[in-house]
């Protein structure tokens, strides 16, 4: 009887470890956002010093991906503490010299 029941629960422990791979990556990609808009910052001032930029590019990347920033903060402590903190975040903010 219990093999039985094995093989007719089979199908949906697959199922279940399916959505929880996908959920699992749903969250490493998810803790890894602020990092990767902090790369974005860091290149966005390179090419507005090189002049690869003008500065009105600049201005309106720049809000956007602060504001995107912004929007990981603000959706809780949770995915600031997987991002390293409030500290993390501001440390990856390149400061204009």
């Amino acid at each position: 009887m219990l093999l039985v029941d094995d093989i007719l629960c089979f199908p949906m422990r697959i199922i279940l470890w399916i959505f929880r791979e996908i959920h699992n990556a749903a969250r490493e990609e998810q803790a890894d956002e602020p990092e990767a808009i902090a790369q974005q910052l860091r290149t966005l001032y390179m090419q507005l010093e090189t002049g690869a930029i003008t500065e009105e590019e600049f201005d309106s990347q720049e809000k956007l991906l602060l504001d995107r920033l912004d929007g990981i903060q603000a959706g809780g402590e949770a995915g600031e503490e997987e991002a390293g903190g409030p500290e993390a975040l501001e440390e990856a903010r390149p400061h204009a010299t």
